[in-house]
C-alpha cells in the first residue's frame, strides 16, 4: 500500500486532474443537495457500508471466499477480474445467482511473479498493454510507459462486454491497482466507461483528493451523472497492523454518517493462494473477519451499521 500511496502522490502532482477536460458529454446535473444516504432511502445520520471484495476471479481461493462471504458472511459486493483464469467459475456463479452484487475490477496489470494473464482482446489489438511474454505489465508505471489510453479503453470495454455476455449483472466499476485512477488520461477512460455502461464508480474520498490538491474531482464526476460512495477506506490500509480483524473493527466502529466502501481482498488461505502471493495471510484473515468472525458481526449490529451493495447506487444512477 505504501507503493500505491507514493504513486498517487507522484502522479497527482505531475498530472493534475484540473477540470477533467475531455470527459464524455452527458447532461450536466445539478449537484444533489440531499446526502447519498437520503437519496438511497435512508436517514442522513445512517452509516451504510459496502464490504467489497476485490480480485474475484483471480484464483479459485478468491472465488470460494467471496461466495462464502456473500452467502454466509458480511461481504456485500465483489469485483471480478475478467482476464484471469478463474473468471469462468465466478461468471457462472453470477449468472446462476443474479441477486449477487458483482462489479468489474478493470484489469490492466498482472502483478504476480509466476501467476500471469494477458488481455481479453487479441494481443495484436493492444500491443502496448502486453510485456515481452505476452502478459499484462506488472506495474502501473509500465502500463503508462508502454500503452495508450485508447488501448486501455478498448481492453476495459472488452472486459465489461465479456462479463455481460457471460450473464453477470454488473453493478459498478473499479480499477485493479488503480491503473485507471492515477493519470488524467487514464482517469478519463475510467469515467468514460462508467458513463458508457451507466455504472457507479469507486472514487477516493473527498479528504484524500483534497490532500493531493484535487478538491473538485468528485463534484466534476458527479456532474456527469455518475454515483459513488461518500468515503473509501484507502490510505488507512497502510496502517494495518498484525491483527487484521482488529484493524477492520476499528474502521467499522469509526464510520461516519454516509456510505463508506471498504475494499478487502478476501481469499481462502489455500496452497494455491500461498503459491500466488505473499499477502496470503492478510487475504485469509480478511476472509475470516468478514465471513466467520462473530465479533465483527456483533459490532455491526451493536453500532447499527447498515450493509448494502453497489446495486442500490446503480439503481439510483439509472433513475436520472
Amino acid at each position: 500500500m505504501n507503493a500505491m500511496k507514493r504513486a498517487l502522490e507522484r502522479l497527482f502532482r505531475i498530472l493534475p486532474l484540473l477540470a477533467l477536460a475531455g470527459l464524455p458529454a452527458l447532461p450536466v446535473l445539478a449537484r444533489a443537495a440531499e446526502p447519498l444516504t437520503v437519496r438511497l432511502g435512508y436517514k442522513a445520520t445512517d452509516r451504510l457500508v459496502i464490504v467489497n471484495c476485490d480480485d474475484v476471479g483471480m484464483c479459485h481461493a478468491a472465488n470460494e471466499a467471496v461466495i462464502d462471504g456473500m452467502e454466509n458472511g458480511l461481504i456485500t459486493s465483489g469485483t471480478i477480474m475478467v482476464p484471469c483464469p478463474w473468471f469462468p467459475e465466478i461468471a457462472a456463479y453470477g449468472k446462476a445467482h443474479p441477486a449477487a452484487d458483482f462489479g468489474i475490477h478493470l484489469c490492466h496489470t498482472a502483478e504476480w511473479r509466476y501467476y500471469r494473464w494477458g488481455p481479453v482482446l487479441p494481443r495484436v489489438e493492444v500491443p502496448g498493454l502486453v510485456d515481452p511474454d505476452g502478459n499484462l505489465w506488472r506495474s502501473i508505471e509500465e502500463v503508462y510507459g508502454h500503452a495508450t489510453p485508447e488501448e486501455a479503453l478498448a481492453e476495459g470495454r472488452a472486459q465489461i462486454r465479456k462479463a455481460l455476455a457471460a450473464g453477470v449483472d454488473i453493478t459498478h466499476l473499479d480499477s485493479h491497482m488503480g491503473t485507471l485512477q492515477y493519470d488524467l488520461r487514464y482517469f478519463q477512460v475510467y469515467v468514460k466507461l462508467a458513463a458508457e455502461f451507466d455504472l457507479p464508480l469507486r472514487m477516493a474520498s473527498q479528504e484524500t483528493l483534497a490532500k493531493f490538491g484535487q478538491p473538485n474531482v468528485r463534484e466534476t464526476v458527479a456532474a456527469q451523472g455518475i454515483v459513488f460512495p461518500d468515503y473509501l477506506i484507502h490510505e488507512e490500509l497502510g496502517t494495518m497492523g498484525r491483527d487484521v480483524g482488529d484493524f477492520w473493527r476499528r474502521v467499522l466502529k469509526n464510520l461516519k454518517p454516509g456510505v463508506t466502501e471498504l475494499y478487502i481482498h478476501a481469499a481462502k488461505p489455500t496452497a494455491e493462494l500461498q503459491a500466488i502471493t505473499g499477502s496470503w495471510r492478510t487475504r485469509g484473515a480478511e476472509y475470516e473477519t468478514f465471513t466467520c468472525d462473530a465479533e465483527t458481526r456483533a459490532l455491526l449490529e451493536r453500532e447499527g451499521i447498515i450493509r448494502i451493495g453497489y446495486r442500490p447506487l446503480r439503481d439510483l444512477q439509472r433513475k436520472r
